[in-house]
């Protein structure tokens, strides 16, 4: 009579728990915009750059052992797998709750109850055979496998292994983002190294040419065609010249330290090329068209699964305003003397049962973590967004430098010609009084002046062919 009573109303109450447990609230989602301009600067061209491996875009067979060895050494890039390892495991453990949890328990234990107890009374006056009653104190052994299992309705679960998947991808994407920087990096300290070499034999020729000229401004001071203060402003401009040779050296040291960071070993003397910095051609460029920044862009395709992830943890927490289906399940033997512990079906113990769990009133913390989750998947978005803007702009930014760069490149390889000439000039007007030494002074100065700016120049020009490899995405495939 009871039992006919309850039932309904157990029905009732669980039915009502999951009608109040179903309003979540509502959140307007934007797609991510994803579109691009169809060109660079009005120019159509499909072939990309990006395609090409680093070992057939670079020709430098010095810079090709130095990123080999940074791609086996180095630490930043070991740190990253190492993140990709930690993103598999959390595949493993958000598969783990799709499926039964299974589990086997085995115990042994003794319970004394008091004698004018209803247990104690039960007890005392049962008989398990005629004539022995129930033992006092009751020992119990327990042998059992039990069983868990949420049934995975509303797809929480599934979801949240699918969110942890998609960020293992983009734990991967991370990678390739390292790769293609470690490749740019390493490639433009090295052509740093060179221009500073290049620079410090422009700087040792000056030298030369400074110190002659002191020479002869010395010899001409004893023939009285010269003053001692020419004989010091030759003499001073020498000094500042190797003043700037240590600086140049130092620079030296610090590029082949910073090179050997990134490779990921201690300080030791880089190998290079010791040929003439203006004798390397930069890579031909082909930009392709935007869109294949989209794919080609490890930065990109990681901030894309981001998003992806983001959006799956916004239903993973609109999920907990559903009511949770659990199953347990339990099956073993127990008895009180171990003599009893295989008697079948009398040491027999089974459960099963399903329960219906849900949020009712308090319901605060469930939702703000359903708005937390959506505010990080529109982060997400506007991250994936300002990703695809900033790649365009790189690309954009780079293109314009390498034209810039061709062109001054032109005009101060003209004005170290005239400069080198000049010289010349004024060593022989000198000689004949015909020149101020002063003139002199400025035009060797002016000269080393513009071959530095030379080799600065075809520097620039290196990296931004570098750079643009990087910004449109190779270096990693």
């Amino acid at each position: 009579m009871f039992n006919s009573r309850i039932y309904p109303v157990l029905v009732a109450a669980g039915f009502f728990l999951a009608v109040a447990s179903c309003k979540a609230p509502a959140v307007t989602i934007r797609e991510a915009n994803k579109t691009v301009p169809t060109a660079f600067d009005n120019k159509q061209d499909t072939t990309n750059t990006a395609a090409i491996d680093w070992r057939n875009y670079f020709t430098d067979k010095n810079l090709l052992k130095l990123i080999d060895t940074a791609l086996k050494n180095n630490q930043e890039l070991m740190i990253t797998l190492q993140e990709i390892e930690i993103a598999r495991n959390d595949i493993r453990m958000r598969q783990q709750p799709l499926l039964p949890t299974v589990g086997a328990r085995a115990g042994v234990g003794v319970e004394k109850v008091g004698r004018y107890t209803s247990q104690g009374a039960g007890d005392a006056s049962t008989e398990i055979t005629p004539g022995k009653e129930v033992p006092d104190p009751l020992t119990d052994f327990t042998a059992a496998v039990f069983a868990n299992w949420e049934v995975d309705i509303w797809k929480k679960l599934r979801n949240a292994k699918q969110a942890a998947i998609t960020r293992y991808l983009s734990t991967v994407e991370g990678k390739n983002f390292v790769l293609t920087n470690l490749v740019a990096e390493v490639a433009n300290s090295y052509y740093e190294l060179l221009a500073l070499d290049n620079q410090l034999a422009i700087v040792k020729q000056n030298i030369a040419l400074q110190q002659n000229a002191l020479g002869i401004v010395k010899i001409q001071k004893e023939a009285a065609r010269a003053t001692e203060l020419a004989v010091q402003k030759f003499e001073a401009e020498v000094l500042k010249s190797q003043s700037l040779e240590y600086d140049i050296l130092q620079k030296v040291k610090e590029t082949e330290n910073r090179i050997n960071f990134l490779l990921g070993r201690f300080p030791q003397p880089i190998e290079r090329e010791q040929g003439s910095l203006l004798d390397v051609l930069p890579a031909v460029v082909n930009t392709g068209i935007p869109s294949q920044l989209l794919a080609n862009r490890p930065d990109i395709r990681q901030a894309e699964l981001e998003l992806v992830a983001a959006k799956l943890d916004v239903k993973v927490a609109r999920a907990e305003f559903y009511p949770s289906v659990g199953i347990t399940a339990a099956l073993g033997l127990q008895a009180f003397k171990p003599s009893y512990f295989f008697r079948l079906p009398e040491s027999l113990l089974y459960n099963l049962a399903g329960d219906l769990a849900g949020p009712l009133i308090n319901k605060n913390a469930i939702k703000a973590e359903f708005y937390t989750a959506n505010a990080k998947q529109v982060q997400a978005m506007y991250n994936y967004e300002r990703s695809i803007l900033n790649a365009y702009v790189e690309v954009a930014t780079q293109l314009s430098n390498i034209g810039n760069l061709e062109k001054s490149y032109d005009l101060k390889t003209k004005q170290v010609n005239a400069l080198t000439r000049s010289i010349d000039i004024s060593n022989d007007l000198f000689k004949n009084a015909r020149a101020d030494y002063l003139e002199v002074l400025l035009t060797q100065r002016d000269a080393l002046e513009a071959k530095l700016e030379l080799i600065e120049t075809k520097k620039q020009q290196l990296n931004a062919v570098v750079n643009i490899y990087r910004n449109l995405g190779g270096g990693w495939k």
